[in-house]
């Protein structure tokens, strides 16, 4: 849910609805009523004991990209009349996948390499929306100093006619395959296909052109986009996986960054921002700390440490926090606690002895289990570890990436985490968090005292394990009713799934 939810975010959607979860009638079966065309958002499925902390996540990020104006240097503009011009008789009208094939696989990743964030554009946005202003293209309240043409034919004069008076003010336009030749519509005059060649002429191919054509954009965008501007962010090598969104307030710029990869990622981001103080907003806690940062000539630096599917909130602005006192790389001594766990499935069962963490699946008696399952261990603490300058924090490992593999639908996080599949850790009886995506590590600090101290980690996996142990529904009879209104998506996915913590568990001090 948070590597899917996270992708939308870079995509510029900054509000998620929760929508479509089944109704069930009380008395009907575990786990209830299906609704093929949604995902089960709610208490059927046992790792709702954390939707709280999702949730919060979730409104937290989605709160910071609300803030201010988006910031983003490049317009792509759509060329909706070319995409019309190709559609043939006996052909499915499919405007988006026109516009992809116009755009092209290369152009996007190459502008996200290049540390731009973008915004696409049609006539009809730039008629209603659109005006210039000093060399740069506004759309709304968005401001643009890099128009695109992705591999424009045609083009309506009055658009072309902006376009060149932008160019002419200090904006930058790059097109992409080729110039714009005429313009649309079997009515366009030849006059107008004149303009068209004209304009193309004077911008693209006349001495001292003031725009260019990229004509292969795999092996010239990047390295031409990076001569006419700066980047917004730029990443050290091989964090091609990284994206981010840059939203800007009166007094503040605010960045989201991502890692929508399955392997931890340690990167050097470098944005354009001069004389301002980087703070670190924590979307699970809410906290806010000061992030360490350096200059640079291409402005502020800061080094992230990105687990996978990680995400960061970085706010500039000119106020100043105290620096924060942990030192993450300072790890100091450790305790194991992987062994000799008490585990109870359900209320009420009596308790197993797990000598090793390993998962429910492995025993015949809990292979089908769905829900949630007790941990509970006594750790001793001496006075001593209870160092004031030093933090504690349980850790459940780090899980592994998995192969990728093509998915007929829905997305997945290729990565098998240890713990399965959320968790909610009490310590000493009070509740000090969850644990649902990493890192799998929580601060138990205050929760600590000297002496013998309870944990007690409440587990829950998916529901998939009771379906699988189940009989399924069969559609039959309803089909025969009504035909086949639906198909039920990934029921080869109903099988036992690992479930539980797997370890190894620690708790570690820095």
């Amino acid at each position: 849910m948070k590597a899917e939810a996270d992708r939308h975010f870079l995509m510029g959607i900054n509000q998620l609805i929760g929508h479509g979860w089944p109704y069930t009638a009380p008395g009907v079966e575990y786990p209830g009523w299906r609704f093929y065309a949604a995902a089960v958002f709610d208490e059927k499925n046992p790792w709702w004991i954390v939707m709280p902390d999702v949730a919060r996540y979730l409104q937290r990020v989605s709160f910071m990209m609300r803030q201010g104006q988006a910031v983003n240097d490049v317009a792509i503009y759509l060329p909706n009349d070319d995409a019309y011009a190709s559609i043939t008789p006996g052909r499915d009208v499919n405007l988006r996948e026109l516009l992809v094939q116009r755009v092209g696989r290369d152009l996007i990743p190459q502008l996200l390499e290049a540390g731009h964030n973008f915004d696409f554009f049609d006539d009809d946005a730039f008629k209603q929306t659109g005006r210039l202003d000093q060399g740069s293209l506004l759309l709304g309240s968005n401001r643009y100093q890099i128009v695109i043409l992705p591999n424009v034919e045609t083009i309506r004069p009055e658009t072309y006619r902006r376009f060149e008076e932008f160019v002419r003010g200090g904006g930058t336009l790059i097109a992409t395959g080729q110039a714009p030749s005429k313009a649309p519509g079997l009515k366009a005059a030849e006059s107008d296909h004149g303009f068209i060649k004209e304009t193309s002429q004077r911008l693209f191919t006349a001495a001292n052109a003031p725009a260019r054509v990229v004509q292969d954009v795999a092996a010239s965008f990047l390295d031409t986009i990076r001569k006419v501007s700066t980047a917004d962010v730029t990443l050290s090598a091989g964090a091609r996986e990284i994206g981010f969104v840059h939203r800007k307030t009166s007094d503040a710029d605010i960045y989201f960054l991502a890692n929508t990869s399955n392997a931890k990622q340690t990167v050097q981001a470098t944005f354009r921002i001069e004389g301002m103080k980087a703070e670190l907003w924590d979307p699970f806690t809410g906290m806010v700390a000061a992030a360490s940062i350096e200059k640079s000539d291409k402005g502020t630096a800061v080094t992230l440490d990105l687990e996978p599917y990680a995400s960061r909130v970085l706010v500039f602005s000119k106020r100043s926090l105290p620096a924060a006192a942990l030192n993450e790389a300072a790890v100091g001594p450790r305790m194991d606690l992987s062994a000799d766990w008490q585990v109870s499935f359900g209320s009420g069962a009596a308790p197993t002895r797990y000598g090793t963490l390993r998962s429910w699946t492995d025993e015949e008696s809990t292979r089908y289990f769905s829900g949630p399952a007790t941990y509970t261990k006594s750790v001793p603490v001496s006075s001593d570890m209870l160092n004031p300058k030093r933090n504690w924090f349980l850790d459940f490992g780090e899980g592994e990436p998995i192969t990728e593999q093509s998915l007929r639908s829905g997305m997945q996080a290729w990565f098998n985490p240890p713990v399965r599949e959320a968790a909610v850790v009490y310590v000493n009886e009070q509740r000090a968090g969850s644990v649902w995506c990493p890192p799998f590590r929580l601060d138990v600090t205050g929760f600590l005292h000297a002496g013998a101290n309870e944990f007690r980690v409440v587990v829950a996996n998916t529901a998939v394990n009771y379906m699988a142990g189940h009989s399924l529904p069969d559609y039959r009879l309803l089909n025969l009713r009504y035909g086949e209104r639906f198909q039920a998506q990934d029921m080869d996915k109903v099988q036992p799934t690992t479930s539980g913590l797997l370890g190894p568990i620690h708790l570690i001090s820095r």
